[in-house]
């Protein structure tokens, strides 16, 4: 296969190329993202149709989760040392055939093995190699453009569910996996083509080749401080929003709105949080990345616990555009912290291991909502949990705010 190096053209070479990097992000996140944010839909009519409670059938976003954490990690590390294509093209293919597999669903082990393919082979190869490149093509305006690329999960999660929606209304659940499939192999393999590097990380490529590379920054103590930071803040900022993501669908048509506006509420939800996360980018470029992880964290952390209690359509519809834009822009905002403060050789494996306690949170609040629905019969009490969660997030950014600055006074002591 040729080197990158061979492959460069005058275009690529050209830091304008970022913004081709960031459309390419933006695109295959949209429908791994999507494909993820489908879950919810999905889960009463397979519910329904084998018997499944309602925390089982949650539990494939779990596997799925659960392989993206795993995986991640191994993708990152292998993403700083070679080219971000592999990564494209992988992650695109394995995102299209487990929605196909998924069609073919008979069996719950059938199911959950769908999930972990689409999880370790598809998400997890796309997001930290993605979000590393993208991040790595910008000097100035680096949390703008992380936050448009990131805008695609965001969009993805708003059309895919509502589209999956619509298709099983108009056939069964099978056919919509197996439409969303095919959509996907086409048009993921062919934007996964326009993949390139930017300059500075062809050159460590290079050297690696050529054995002059320098030795590894990983091993500076700023970095593994902040990573293990986040990595604690994570676990509990998506558990919060993983537990509302999934199962305000099922709570909605459980209180009585019709299938389709309980997914469209999701879909409002998602087209706000294209604005959150393209506006977090923006106010992290203006404030710092950690000030407005903090705002967007509270925010999240107040509206989530309101979902059971909002009785009107009109507030459902308000509530889910306040939570989108601060739920998005929480996951903006992990992305651009990470980015910007560990170095950037090491950002691919950087974001995974921060990514992995990420993935487990996203698990974690997935299940937990499905299981405390089994044990109550309602859903008060898991978005009450939810913002629980949320809260002990907080209490995480602001220890980390706190023993960040007693650090830097040291050292500028020292």
């Amino acid at each position: 296969m040729p080197s990158d190096t061979m492959q460069s053209t005058g275009d690529d070479q050209n830091p304008r190329y970022g913004w081709v990097m960031v459309f390419v992000a933006f695109s295959l996140t949209a429908m791994s993202f999507g494909s993820l944010g489908a879950v919810g839909v999905f889960l009463k009519p397979i519910a329904a149709e084998f018997g499944w409670s309602r925390g089982s059938t949650a539990f494939g976003y779990t596997v799925a989760a659960m392989g993206a954490a795993v995986f991640g990690i191994l993708w990152g590390f292998l993403a700083d040392r070679n080219p971000t294509r592999y990564f494209s093209y992988m992650g695109a293919f394995a995102v299209a055939v487990s929605m196909l597999l998924l069609s073919q669903t008979a069996a719950q082990w059938q199911y959950y093995l769908s999930y972990g393919l689409f999880g370790a082979f598809g998400h997890a190869a796309l997001v930290s190699p993605m979000w590393a490149n993208v991040g790595q093509w910008f000097t100035r305006n680096k949390g703008t453009a992380i936050g448009i690329g990131m805008a695609g999960g965001a969009f993805g999660q708003a059309v895919v569910p509502f589209t999956a929606r619509l298709l099983i209304s108009a056939y069964d659940w099978q056919t919509a996996y197996m439409i969303l499939g095919a959509a996907f192999l086409v048009l993921g393999l062919l934007i996964a083509s326009l993949t390139r590097d930017p300059p500075a990380k062809r050159a460590r490529l290079a050297a690696l080749r050529e054995g002059t590379a320098a030795n590894s920054s990983w091993s500076l103590g700023e970095g593994r401080y902040v990573v293990g930071w986040f990595s604690a803040a994570v676990l509990f900022c998506c558990s919060c929003m993983s537990l509302a993501i999934v199962h305000v669908v099922p709570m909605l048509s459980d209180r009585g709105f019709t299938p389709e506006l309980a997914a469209g509420a999701l879909t409002t939800l998602m087209l706000a949080g294209v604005f959150g996360r393209m506006g977090a980018g923006k106010i992290c470029d203006l404030m710092g990345p950690l000030p407005t992880y903090a705002t967007m964290s509270l925010g999240q952390t107040v509206l989530v616990a309101w979902f059971p209690h909002i009785e009107s359509l009109v507030g459902v519809y308000v509530l889910a555009v306040a939570f989108g834009f601060t739920y998005s822009g929480v996951m903006a905002c992990m992305v651009v912290c990470v980015n910007t403060m560990v170095p950037v050789e090491v950002g691919a494996r950087s974001w995974s291991i921060v990514g992995f306690f990420a993935w487990i949170g996203m698990g974690l609040g997935s299940y937990a909502g499905g299981a405390v629905f089994d044990v109550t019969g309602g859903y008060p009490w898991a978005f009450a949990l939810a913002a629980l969660l949320g809260t002990l997030n907080l209490a995480v950014l602001a220890a980390f705010y706190i023993s960040r600055r007693k650090r830097q006074i040291t050292l500028a002591a020292a």
